[in-house]
């Protein structure tokens, strides 16, 4: 494999980040060891595992509907989680280093509360926090917001770099820290943002010692890479279990970076994974086909099959064939997450008949088929050989981990996997930094850099692209 594989990166060290998932069906919740999703206890304890382990970063999905299926709340996977910003901002009071990821819309969020929210987390995580910038076009999890699908599907990205740039302006418009100065106003368009109104705005929020929140992406779309290789400073990508794979989409992406007028390292990859470790080889094997059959348990294969046939699949036998005849609906809604929302149900179905026709597979076997690839699983030894290879070939820059059960599933990672990365100089021993940028190894803020470009960087007021420039009140 390292022959196929040219290790390109020699001295490259792996970084982590941890993905506690809020909406899945792949967190055994119903595990007698398993604690609970929602209580503060279990991000406390994941964070504090994760910190100790010397990680990037603490990364919260979101949720802005509960998953319902035919009109009824699910409840076979774990559902419905906190506002990320307020379960961070309670996670920055018992930590010290490691970086706070907030998953947040730019579709339902105005961009003054937001930049506010955010930049006011940053400053009191002392340079900690970092924004998943996400997009929603779909009406059912819009009808929480009073919107409805009010924004075309198409248009979601275009939002989203009017909302993300109003927000720089917004943390820009304070002077350097220390700096004589004044804070600028900014105006926020209304053809640009689509909302009735244009805006203008007055920033509340100083800066943090990193400048700006760092800015993760998560979208694999052609739009989505292409929106993270011009704003992003991290992208979240699925390509976290096959190294060719994750080569593809990393020359890909860098492609992107540099058209959009970037080094091409600029744009840091951390995809999501699982890491399953055993002390010999067959027991992680073991552990890990254990791990998937309590992930898909048989009611959870029948309500995700239920689900793309459009009905109630109950009195099925999960150990049998799928049904023979079509789904009743012809594409997904929102219920299931945005991720599959217009999705062909007669595509999928067909598709999964071949697969389950070709392999043998029952409904069951077939949804744990579907389920994800499997991650890293061996030694702690072998595991860390391979997280090594995959970045040292500049396939990624770190890994995003989910585990598998909360709040004990960074254990086996912490305590075994990172002191043999650590034996192989590929794991640092400590954190260099105070700030989630200087962890990941990040340049300074985009706009800095560009308006640099045009103009040395002064210190005190700057008034960019978007702002009046006059002041509006004295830096307190």
């Amino acid at each position: 494999m390292s022959t196929q594989h040219p290790i390109v990166r020699p001295g490259a060290q792996v970084h982590f980040g941890v993905f506690f998932q809020g909406v899945n069906h792949t967190t055994i919740w119903s595990d007698p060891e398993s604690g609970s999703q929602t209580e503060f206890a279990s991000f406390e304890r994941v964070a504090r595992t994760a910190e100790r382990g010397l990680f990037d970063a603490f990364f919260l999905g979101e949720g802005l509907r509960l998953r319902e299926s035919r009109g009824l709340l699910h409840d076979l996977d774990v559902v419905g989680r906190p506002d990320a910003i307020t379960q961070l901002a309670a996670l920055a009071a018992v930590t010290e280093r490691i970086g706070l990821v907030a998953t947040q819309n730019t579709t339902y969020n105005d961009p003054a509360d937001l930049a506010r929210r955010l930049q006011s987390l940053d400053v009191l995580s002392g340079g900690r926090a970092a924004w998943n910038v996400v997009t929603t076009d779909n009406a059912w999890t819009g009808a929480n917001f009073r919107r409805g699908g009010y924004l075309d599907h198409a248009d979601r990205y275009e939002r989203a770099a009017a909302v993300l740039a109003t927000a720089r302006r917004i943390w820009d418009a304070f002077p350097d820290a220390g700096t004589p100065g004044t804070v600028a106003r900014v105006t926020a368009s209304a053809a640009d943002l689509r909302t009735p109104l244009d805006a203008v705005i007055d920033p509340t929020t100083p800066r943090s010692p990193q400048g700006h929140p760092v800015i993760f992406q998560a979208g694999d779309s052609p739009a989505g890479r292409d929106f993270a290789a011009a704003n992003a400073d991290v992208i979240f990508s699925a390509h976290g279990s096959v190294l060719t794979d994750a080569l593809d989409f990393a020359a890909d992406v860098r492609r992107r970076v540099v058209a959009a007028g970037r080094p091409e390292d600029d744009l840091k990859i951390f995809p999501g994974t699982s890491i399953i470790v055993g002390d010999t080889p067959d027991e992680a094997e073991e552990r890990a086909r254990w791990v998937r059959t309590q992930q898909v348990t048989p009611a959870t294969a029948l309500s995700i099959v239920g689900n793309i046939w459009g009905e109630d699949l109950s009195a099925y036998d999960p150990d049998g064939p799928l049904p023979a005849h079509d789904p009743v609906v012809e594409e997904l809604g929102g219920e299931r997450g945005s991720a599959t929302t217009g999705a062909r149900t007669r595509e999928i179905a067909q598709r999964w008949r071949a697969i389950a026709e070709t392999e043998g597979l029952s409904i069951r076997q077939l949804v744990i088929r579907n389920s994800g690839e499997r991650g890293f699983v061996g030694t702690p030894g072998s595991v860390a050989e391979d997280l090594t290879r995959w970045v040292r070939t500049g396939a990624v820059d770190g890994f995003n981990i989910s585990p598998w059960i909360v709040p004990s599933g960074l254990d086996d990672i912490v305590d075994r996997v990172v002191p043999e990365l650590q034996e192989r100089g590929a794991y640092r021993t400590a954190y260099e930094g105070t700030t989630l940028r200087e962890h990941v190894g990040l340049r300074e803020p985009l706009p800095w850099r560009t308006e640099r470009r045009d103009e040395p960087r002064e210190s005190g007021a700057r008034a960019g692209a978007g702002q009046e420039g006059e002041a509006a009140e004295s830096a307190a």
